[in-house]
């Protein structure tokens, strides 16, 4: 099929409000990625300081650890997703360092991987062509059948089946390596799905070349490299609990909050007409849920769709010169995430 319509921003604000929101910083993108770490250092020694404390006092603690962790989790996933896109850092070098290693990495994903398919995710949006089509095509669903993905969710069985799925490519890539073996020239297309858990709520079987499982091998080597690095510091400076509250996280909070986000940006849209205008959905996001399910403006998909050129750190102004020049009619705009989920099941 052919590409989605793109928004003509000409078309949509003053060259002046065009060249601001456009504009990449130099530091904000590195401040948000310090600021994620931040907060899962706090999150994480918070935590464990509660289980110090007492028991009983731990136990409490834990849920809500678990919350911020998952929800900067996630943050660093989106701001990996910037940097696909090369809006962390206007120097090239800079921008692909910092979604490669500090964000990318901390979740078991691959920039450049990513990259290629996530573009193509722009290019034919909820089209066939579409590679994260099957995220939102299940929906609307049951309500019992997305409570049971929550379940496998908050319960470990998603983290678990990704990444067991996703050792095994990496084996078979680092076998491939060890023995010099060349690309047996099948299908690949996708390989940038199955090499990034940043997209992915379900369980694929995706094809893929040995240079794919050498990419793989490579985003597996770089996420266990700052896992190890997390971990020392972890002992270094408190012990065992922080970094099983971080590794707890990733497997349950981390997974919901991953799985409610891909929800909100697409299912049950008017997606898939030529107005760009229908492309994803924006929604509302109150303190909890900047915190969990929509940090750092991951929840203004719809202008992202509209105009991706634009970083994160603007997407709430590009909403409110949408606003002002009365195009919020046209998109398609939810007030929480609770009217979102409401939508998604029958």
């Amino acid at each position: 099929m052919p590409a989605v319509k793109a928004a003509n921003p000409r078309d949509v604000f003053a060259a002046e409000d065009w060249r601001a929101i456009t504009r990449l910083s130099r530091w904000r993108g590195i401040w948000l990625v310090l600021h994620g770490w931040a907060v899962v250092a706090l999150a994480a020694f918070g935590g464990a300081a509660a289980w110090d404390y007492h028991w009983l006092v731990g136990l409490l603690v834990t849920p809500l650890a678990l919350a911020i962790l998952g929800g900067r989790q996630l943050g660093l996933s989106i701001l990996m997703h910037d940097g696909a896109h090369g809006l962390l850092h206007p120097d090239r070098t800079i921008n692909n360092w910092l979604g490669q290693w500090p964000t990318g990495a901390a979740t078991g994903s691959d920039l450049f991987a990513y990259r290629s398919y996530h573009l193509t995710h722009h290019k034919f949006t909820q089209q066939p062509e579409d590679p994260d089509l099957s995220l939102s095509a299940p929906f609307p669903t049951s309500r019992d059948s997305l409570r049971r993905k929550f379940i496998r969710d908050l319960t470990g069985q998603t983290f678990y089946k990704q990444r067991r799925a996703q050792f095994a490519v990496a084996l078979r890539g680092a076998k491939a390596m060890l023995t010099r073996e060349s690309s047996n020239g099948k299908a690949d297309t996708h390989a940038g799905r199955a090499l990034n858990m940043q997209s992915r709520t379900g369980v694929a079987a995706p094809v893929i070349n040995i240079d794919g499982a050498k990419t793989t091998a490579r985003t597996v080597g770089r996420f266990l490299t700052l896992q190890a690095i997390l971990l020392t510091i972890s002992l270094l400076v408190w012990g065992w609990t922080p970094f099983l509250l971080w590794l707890a996280a990733l497997a349950t909070s981390f997974q919901l909050f991953l799985r409610v986000r891909n929800i909100a940006e697409h299912a049950c849209t008017p997606t898939g007409s030529g107005d760009p205008f229908t492309h994803a959905r924006t929604t509302y996001a109150g303190l909890i849920a900047r915190a969990t399910v929509a940090p750092y403006w991951v929840n203004y998909h719809s202008e992202h769709h509209l105009f991706m050129g634009v970083p994160c750190y603007h997407l709430a102004k590009t909403h409110r010169l949408l606003g002002a020049g009365g195009h919020h009619p046209k998109m398609t705009l939810s007030p929480n995430y609770r009217d979102v989920l409401a939508q998604a099941v029958t």
